[in-house]
């Protein structure tokens, strides 16, 4: 036990995707449309593949389903967590996601969607449409309806380093020249509530999904505002996020040789600049830029050493 696990990321083609994750973790990805790289995933809409040690070959399914051991016998039905980098090169629709019940009712049993946002880089001036202004349903229904997008929709600039908590039932969008990585419940469910008027890939208007929209969103609009906590340890600077019902998120800058210990059923880690040495017992695991593993149950005590900036979740 104890042996990270390094996945090959998954990469989806969408119509606002662009070049920048070949561009800024050297991808090899032959699309200038990719959209999204599934980089943690046991969703299967795109499942990661183990790519070192015993287990390399199989998917992350089915070592959730195979060995469960791995991650602390967890007794969810599927791995509840999706590790995500997005690039918007151009504006997003906007959009809301359900909550576990009601998708597993009207999404064939699908997990709802809480998500969270880390933005890596966005262009200057970048903004995301983040809530809305209505303060009742008969309000939200009507703003819809006569077409107020400006007056309904809230938007919030943006620069790198910003994060945001995306509870279901929040209205949002992620606008043009932005890379975040996300962190979200393990759910491929989204119901798009406006899309600019703008033709899709076949040249007709995106499919909407209004009423759903409306059936799940949060009026008015009250996310919890979570303050990053920051706490220093020999080596590094840790940046816990977000604490919730579905994941812990932080961000780890380790600039020298910095302690750890993986305490938690299974840990997420995703590296978002430079490199570093893991250690864990005697072995020795180069990590950089653009890797994404998982460290199973037993992990206990590691070490980095380098400098690299890493974003980690845990259930």
């Amino acid at each position: 036990m104890g042996e990270p696990l390094f996945l090959q990321p998954v990469f989806q083609e969408r119509i606002w995707g662009g070049t920048a994750l070949k561009e800024n973790f050297g991808y090899d990805i032959q699309s200038d449309h990719t959209g999204e790289c599934w980089a943690i995933s046991a969703h299967p809409n795109g499942p990661s593949v183990v790519k070192n040690g015993e287990y390399a070959g199989k998917t992350l399914i089915e070592l959730w389903e195979k060995h469960s051991e791995l991650f602390g016998n967890q007794q969810m039905k599927v791995f509840p967590l999706l590790t995500k980098i997005l690039d918007a090169n151009a504006d997003l629709s906007v959009q809301v996601h359900p909550n576990d019940e009601y998708a597993n009712v009207h999404e064939k049993g699908e997990l709802g969607k809480t998500e969270c946002w880390y933005i890596i880089d966005c262009k200057e001036g970048a903004e995301l449409i983040y809530g809305h202004s209505a303060q009742t349903k008969e309000e939200f229904v009507s703003m819809i309806e006569n077409n107020q997008w400006d007056q309904l929709l809230k938007r919030v600039p943006i620069k790198p380093g910003d994060f945001f908590y995306v509870p279901s039932g929040t209205i949002h969008a992620l606008g043009e020249g932005t890379l975040v990585l996300e962190t979200q419940q393990s759910s491929d469910t989204t119901y798009r509530l406006y899309d600019y008027d703008r033709p899709g890939q076949d040249g007709k208007p995106r499919e909407l999904h209004i009423e759903k929209s409306i059936d799940v969103s949060m009026i008015p609009h009250q996310v919890s505002d979570f303050s990053p906590e920051v706490d220093t340890i020999p080596g590094a600077a840790i940046t816990k996020f977000v604490e919730s019902d579905y994941f812990t998120v932080y961000k780890w800058d380790v600039n020298g040789v910095a302690q750890f210990v993986q305490d938690q059923p299974f840990m997420l880690l995703s590296v978002l600049d430079g490199e570093a040495e893991l250690s864990i017992s005697e072995k020795k695991y180069p990590v950089k830029k653009g890797d994404h593993f998982i460290l199973p149950a037993g992990t206990g005590s590691f070490e980095l050493d380098g400098k690299a900036t890493l974003i980690v979740s845990h259930v």
